[in-house]
């Protein structure tokens, strides 16, 4: 047993290779900030105020393609030569333009949608108003994300008015369907395959420049989603005879329901796990964080455990990076205080990840609800998409081009745990490849599906600069 008193001083060394690893790692700080001429800021950002005004909400299920028609007359009036010169396809007011490049052998697309979530509450600004003050451009849509579509749709502008033809084909996606997941991405992808087209790359939304990603780094970096998990809607019902207030049984639904939630949220059944991309990001991070958080993350090798145990505790955002998450969002029971509910009902929001996907998620969350007497009906349900290769060609290239576009700006690979259209294009696409050229604070990131949505308008051109060079570079 002579082993055991070894076992001190074998951690106190770790420590301290970690700890002069560390000390010998130069810390670095994120210098990007956009520095642009006002005057082009506030020209982009009329532009983008433009299209905020027309009203693009969407509602599951229901088809309004006049109201998008209607908005694509707003487009045209904005960038006539993309409207003009391009091969454009308007399939149920979803669009797709066709610029035909001297090569056809690694095309790529740029793509965003044009429908919003719906305004609710009382706003600073009105929702549709297109406000330009304090810096920013306000209203539903600016930055979810009319200000991808923006400044995709202006850079190709830009670039046909000056006569140019690119290597590659180029084609440009917008649906009008992304907020509710529905058939408008489906149809374009469709055509392409129609087509016969296999896209080299494209870039869509879900990553951004983010502003403090992690608590503790500073600064801003260019996080780029490289996956998104998959997502499911649940809802569970618990069962009775009913019968009034005064006399209650035990495992009345509520209660049921109440202790199903419980245990999910206190003894959670998924795993975590530090996948290669997130291990990616916390070692690309680690350069600019706090010493407590460089000490972590630069040492993955020693405190891989440690962290995937209380990322959580350190970012709810990172720590939904490292499993499969539900979260109950809606419940149902009786219509009066003094009845016991016949039926009562939960739903949930659940996010799979990779080493845990959909089926095996499903199949947990269903054996617990069992436990508890619920039936589980799955309402809505999809895997995670097909990572992207971080070390292969198309994303090495995209990097460059941050690079160039944005200099000082640390790059970064992202998990996206919300959903995108670019799911969908995998059939056509093995480098979807999530990132919007804006910069996101708390602001703007609280702002999106919530109370006074905004963007800073002095990171439009940069936006622009982007899309334009990432057509330029494509050989």
């Amino acid at each position: 047993m002579k082993w055991l008193l070894l076992i001190p001083g074998v951690i106190l060394g770790l420590l301290l290779i970690a700890l002069v690893k560390t000390l010998l790692t130069p810390a670095q700080k994120a210098a990007y900030a956009p520095r642009e001429a006002e005057e082009e800021s506030l020209r982009l950002a009329r532009k983008l105020s433009r299209m905020v005004q027309v009203d693009t909400t969407s509602h599951s299920g229901i088809q309004e393609t006049e109201k998008f028609r209607s908005f694509h007359k707003t487009l045209e009036e904005l960038f006539p030569l993309v409207f003009s010169r391009l091969e454009k396809t308007e399939i149920d007011g979803n669009l797709l333009f066709y610029w035909k490049g001297a090569c056809s052998d690694k095309p790529i697309l740029l793509m965003s949608h044009q429908d919003v979530v719906p305004a609710e509450g009382t706003w600073e600004h009105g929702p549709f108003s297109g406000d330009i003050a304090d810096g920013k451009v306000y209203g539903r849509g600016t930055a979810d994300t009319k200000c991808s579509v923006m400044a995709f749709l202006e850079a190709a502008e830009q670039l046909l008015k000056e006569g140019f033809t690119p290597q590659q084909d180029v084609y440009l996606a917008s649906s009008c369907t992304e907020e509710w997941g529905g058939d408008g991405a489906p149809k374009l992808v469709a055509e392409l395959q129609r087509r016969g087209v296999e896209l080299y790359l494209l870039c869509d939304e879900g990553g951004a420049i983010i502003r403090e990603p992690i608590a503790g780094i500073p600064g801003n970096f260019a996080m780029v989603g490289v996956f998104e998990k998959g997502k499911a809607d649940l809802r569970f019902t618990a069962h009775s005879a009913g019968g009034h207030a005064s006399a209650p049984g035990k495992n009345t639904p509520i209660a049921r329901l109440s202790a199903f939630v419980q245990e999910m949220e206190t003894h959670s059944p998924f795993r975590k796990k530090l996948m290669p991309e997130v291990a990616a990001m916390f070692a690309r991070l680690a350069p600019y964080a706090s010493f407590g958080l460089r000490f972590l993350f630069g040492n993955l090798w020693l405190f891989r455990p440690l962290l995937t145990a209380v990322m959580l505790a350190i970012s709810a955002q990172a720590g939904a990076m490292l499993k499969t998450t539900i979260a109950f969002t809606m419940q149902s029971g009786s219509n009066a205080c003094n009845v016991l509910p016949q039926e009562a009902t939960v739903s949930a929001n659940m996010r799979f990840i990779p080493h845990q996907g959909e089926a095996e998620s499903l199949a947990l969350v269903r054996s617990v609800a069992q436990k508890h007497g619920l039936e589980m009906e799955v309402l809505h349900s999809n895997d995670y998409s097909k990572p992207v290769d971080i070390g292969g060609a198309a994303f090495l290239e995209f990097e460059q081009v941050i690079r160039d576009t944005f200099p000082g700006l640390p790059v970064s690979p992202y998990v996206v745990t919300g959903a995108t259209d670019a799911m969908f294009y995998e059939p056509v696409c093995k480098n979807c490849i999530r990132f919007s050229p804006v910069i996101y604070g708390p602001e703007q990131l609280g702002g999106m599906h919530g109370l006074n949505e905004n963007i800073e308008y002095n990171c439009l051109p940069g936006a622009v600069r982007f899309y334009r060079n990432l057509i330029l570079s494509r050989k």
